[in-house]
């Protein structure tokens, strides 16, 4: 693959959190790391150079969502996601997988492939493996996942299996299919909380040799703890040698395990989501905004924060919220992204330096325990 190499630089002498780099034809991403969720080639409220100083150096958008708006040949005719959207670091393209989860009521899937009511205009797309592909390629990402097939948790056993063998299915007719050499192609390990499932799925994965591989279908209605029971398993049966990205997690506590057992690589919407609503994530445990013990309250959200929220006090941002003023959810968004950032940056340090269960446990230790007012 043209540009792509994953280098693993250290694993912690006390647990399997890995630090490496991922190098891009559009730069290296230093491992662990976290992607903004851009799903419409936009972070909600973000202009790219706020992006950027947040620290983040990957993105992510959908496929799906493109292909229905703009259109992935609008994209293209642009110079590709890149230059449509002007962020020139490292993308990554998810390919719908998800919204056979998410929009199951407007969606019906066959081995063939996945057909979609738009949510915008109940227009019919048809997303097949092939078609993902293309979509993908045409957006030009730097990373492409394969098409899953992504089912609720819990779930009945057969169903689980039945998706994870047609994800199996998808992912080799996705790699066939495949055809830029400046675009890697990801795939996606699924089995539900069958914990031997999972590690069928990663092995039989692991025959294609892809440039990376993911573990899907999480954070759709699990607990903490078995979401934790499901990467134990699993991520010792993925290559070592290639990156491994948990989708749609989470939380910093989540991030925080995900990492302890040797993953790479992380997306989610909490920050931005959150942020517009006015909850703050601090060194010292969530703050919502709204609650009026805020009010007069002069300090900053973290003292030690660059963000441009962090030179604005409580009080003013709570106002914000309060007056509805769009600012708000601008600088919250900015604030919670920089804080994952931060996260992820000191996660790898200490993972260099052979303490990262104790920097877990000490984060963890500040998250949780009662905050004066």
């Amino acid at each position: 693959m043209n540009g792509f190499r994953f280098e693993l630089r250290h694993v912690d002498a006390g647990c399997a959190a890995r630090r490496g780099v991922f190098h891009t034809p559009h730069g290296p991403v230093d491992m662990p790391a976290f992607m903004p969720v851009g799903t419409r080639a936009a972070v909600k409220g973000l202009e790219i150079d706020q992006l950027r100083a947040t620290g983040a150096q990957m993105v992510l958008a959908n496929t799906y969502h493109l292909a229905l708006r703009p259109g992935e040949d609008v994209v293209a005719a642009a110079g590709g996601l890149h230059g449509f959207m002007g962020w020139d670091g490292p993308l990554l393209t998810d390919s719908g997988g998800f919204q056979l989860f998410s929009l199951a009521q407007m969606t019906q899937v066959d081995d063939r492939h996945a057909v979609f009511r738009s949510h915008i205009d109940g227009r019919r797309l048809e997303l097949s493996p092939e078609r993902a592909v293309a979509i993908q390629e045409s957006l030009g990402s730097d990373v492409a996942m394969v098409l899953d097939h992504v089912v609720a948790l819990p779930n009945t056993p057969e169903v689980v299996r039945d998706a994870a063998e047609r994800t199996l299915r998808w992912a080799r007719r996705c790699r066939d299919a495949a055809t830029r050499s400046d675009q890697a192609l990801f795939g996606i390990v699924q089995g539900g909380l069958d914990a031997a499932l999972r590690v069928e799925c990663a092995e039989r994965l692991a025959e294609l040799d892809l440039p990376g591989y993911a573990i899907g279908g999480l954070s759709v209605g699990e607990t903490h703890e078995e979401m934790v029971e499901v990467l134990a398993a699993t991520t010792p049966a993925m290559p070592a040698d290639r990156p491994r990205y948990l989708m749609g997690v989470g939380r910093p506590e989540d991030l925080l395990a995900a990492i302890a057992r040797g993953v790479d690589l992380f997306d989610c919407v909490m920050p931005t989501r959150n942020g517009r609503n006015a909850m703050a994530f601090t060194s010292e445990g969530p703050l919502r905004l709204r609650n009026l013990r805020f009010e007069r309250d002069q300090r900053p959200l973290d003292d030690d924060c660059p963000c441009a929220a962090c030179r604005r006090s409580r009080s003013y941002l709570r106002h914000l919220f309060m007056a509805g003023e769009m600012l708000g959810p601008i600088l919250l968004s900015i604030h919670n992204l920089t804080f994952y950032q931060r996260l992820l940056a000191d996660a790898r340090q200490a993972i260099v330096e052979d303490r990262f269960e104790a920097f877990s446990a000490e984060r963890r230790r500040r998250w949780e325990r009662p905050r004066t007012p």
